[in-house]
C-alpha cells in the first residue's frame, strides 16, 4: 500500500471528533439521542432509563451514518482512480484543497455563518418515527453543510488512495470520530455531556490545533513526504506485528 491510510487515518479520527464538538452538532446531541431512542432528554439526565434502552438505538444510528460517509469515501477513491495517469497532479491538487480546508477551519470560530448552529426541527421531529436507521442516514445528510471543511479534507484524501478499501477506511475512521463520543453520551449521558461542554467551550483551541493537522497534512501530501512518512508507519507496524492496514 501506498497510499496514506496508516497516518492518516489519525487525522480523520480527530476532525470527525472535532465535528461533533463544533457548535453545529454538539448542542443538538441530546435531542438527536432522544429522539432515537425515545427517552426524553429530562430522563437522560436523571439517568432513570437503561443503558439498553438508549445505547442500542445509538448503535443503530452510528452505524447508519458510518454506511452514508464510508460509501462517500469509496466513491471519492474510485473518482480519483479514474485520474490514475495524472496522479502527481492529483496529490497536488488534493494537498493545496486540504490546505484551504485546514485554514478553512482555523477562520471557522470567527465566522458566524460558518460556525452557526443547525437546527432542522422537522428531521429531529421525524426521526423517533423513521427509527435511528433513517435517522442516523439523515444526519449525514443534513449535516454535511456544517461539516463540509472537516468531512471535505478527508473526501480529498481519499480520492488519492490507491484503493476503494483504504478510502473507505479513512471514512470509517472519521465516522468513528463521530460515534465514540455520542455512544459515550449514550452510555453515561451526565458525565460525558459534562466533558464534551467543557471541551466545547475551548473549541477555539481544539479547533486550531484541528486546522494545523489538516494544514500538515495538506504540506506532507504536497510534498510526496506523506508517502515516505506512511512507509516508516508502516515498517514501524510490522516489526511489531500490528500493521493492520498492510494488505489493504
Amino acid at each position: 500500500m501506498n497510499g496514506g491510510v496508516d497516518t492518516t487515518v489519525l487525522a480523520a479520527f480527530a476532525v470527525g471528533f472535532v465535528s461533533f464538538i463544533s457548535p453545529c452538532v454538539l448542542p443538538l446531541v441530546p435531542g438527536y439521542l432522544s429522539a432515537v431512542s425515545g427517552v426524553s432528554v429530562a430522563e437522560l439526565q436523571r439517568g432513570e432509563r437503561s443503558r439498553a434502552a438508549v445505547l442500542l438505538p445509538a448503535v443503530v444510528f452510528c452505524l447508519s451514518f458510518t454506511v452514508v460517509f464510508v460509501a462517500l469515501g469509496m466513491t471519492a477513491t474510485g473518482l480519483g482512480s479514474t485520474l490514475q495517469d495524472s496522479r502527481g497532479t492529483l496529490d497536488t491538487v488534493a494537498g493545496v484543497v486540504i490546505i484551504a480546508l485546514g485554514l478553512l477551519v482555523l477562520v471557522t470560530p470567527f465566522v458566524p455563518r460558518l460556525n452557526r448552529e443547525w437546527r432542522p426541527e422537522v428531521l429531529m421531529t421525524r426521526a423517533g418515527s423513521g427509527g435511528p436507521l433513517i435517522a442516523g442516514a439523515a444526519f449525514a445528510v443534513a449535516w454535511t453543510p456544517c461539516v463540509g471543511p472537516t468531512l471535505g479534507s478527508i473526501l480529498t484524501a481519499a480520492s488519492v488512495q490507491d484503493t476503494v478499501s483504504q478510502g473507505a477506511i479513512l471514512l470509517l475512521f472519521y465516522s468513528l470520530g463521530l460515534a465514540v463520543p455520542f455512544l459515550l453520551t449514550a452510555f453515561a449521558f451526565t458525565r460525558a455531556w459534562g466533558a464534551f461542554r467543557w471541551l466545547r467551550d475551548r473549541y477555539l483551541i481544539v479547533t486550531a490545533v484541528s486546522g494545523v493537522v489538516l494544514i500538515a497534512m495538506g504540506v506532507l501530501l504536497l510534498t510526496g513526504e506523506l508517502t515516505r512518512l506512511n512507509t516508516e508507519a508502516q515498517q514501524a507496524l510490522d516489526s511489531v506485528g500490528l500493521n493492520v492496514f498492510g494488505d489493504l
